[in-house]
């Protein structure tokens, strides 16, 4: 095939690939492995296809065939990391990201900012799937590295760094995390609801009661507030009420 024909080819199923159209997509591209091609972005929208698919053997070895063409191509390692901490490699998945992560800091010691929040997306993904499973001290140290290296997500992120700590049963760290963000972020509704849960269960419910009536001004019609809120408020006419219970 000539260099004209395999582009043209090559553009055709890009654009398909772009549209969803990935039966579409998926033809070309495998014309054009048939046809030898040498291109990664070929074997990563492959790649990328299969895992749609749930077929995660062939999107395994389509993604490392991109990095066996250029082991620079940082979609590609991404989207390896992610299958593998799917399937529950975390060691390998982790050890796939640290070395597209590495490489491009030696290529490029002057990381710009776009590049560092598409890791930053990586380590967060990786702090939800430990998360998930309740391995919280991995979890922590992956969204601290998310947090580090984002500049647009950083309440989120905190949020799931608290999340980490109550989870370990540190609720002073928890609520000194939550704190700074809606110092920073005062409009932050899920910091205050969260923030406010931290008081709640460490037993200091009018610094409860006051973040979730703080979330309800900005957000009049959440309803996890208003939940709260009821909560509390009830346990607070209790508790006057009752002086039997020694509160």
């Amino acid at each position: 095939m000539d260099f004209d024909a395999e582009q043209e080819m090559f553009s055709a199923a890009e654009e398909h690939f772009k549209a969803d159209h990935y039966a579409e997509a998926e033809s070309l591209l495998n014309q054009l492995v048939l046809k030898n091609s040498k291109r990664p972005e070929v074997f990563h929208m492959l790649g990328t296809i299969y895992y749609d698919h749930g077929k995660f053997n062939k999107a395994i070895r389509s993604f490392r065939r991109a990095l066996e063409i250029n082991p620079g191509y940082t979609d590609s390692s991404v989207g390896l990391s992610v299958i593998l901490n799917d399937l529950g490699r975390y060691e390998e998945g982790q050890k796939v990201f640290d070395e597209a992560r590495a490489m491009l800091s030696v290529k490029s010691p002057n990381v710009d900012h776009h590049l560092n929040e598409r890791f930053s997306v990586k380590h967060d993904e990786l702090g939800e799937l430990y998360l998930r499973h309740g391995r919280y001290e991995e979890a922590l140290s992956e969204f601290q590295k998310a947090l580090a290296l984002t500049k647009i997500r950083q309440p989120e992120i905190t949020v799931s760094i608290a999340e980490c700590y109550i989870h370990l049963n540190n609720f002073p760290l928890a609520i000194r995390e939550l704190r700074l963000v809606v110092r920073e972020y005062p409009q932050f509704v899920p910091g205050r609801l969260k923030l406010g849960k931290c008081y709640y269960d460490s037993q200091q419910v009018p610094e409860a009661i006051e973040q979730w009536e703080a979330a309800l001004r900005f957000e009049p019609t959440n309803t996890a507030a208003k939940d709260y809120l009821r909560l509390a408020q009830t346990i607070q006419v209790t508790s006057l009420n009752s002086p039997e219970l020694g509160i």
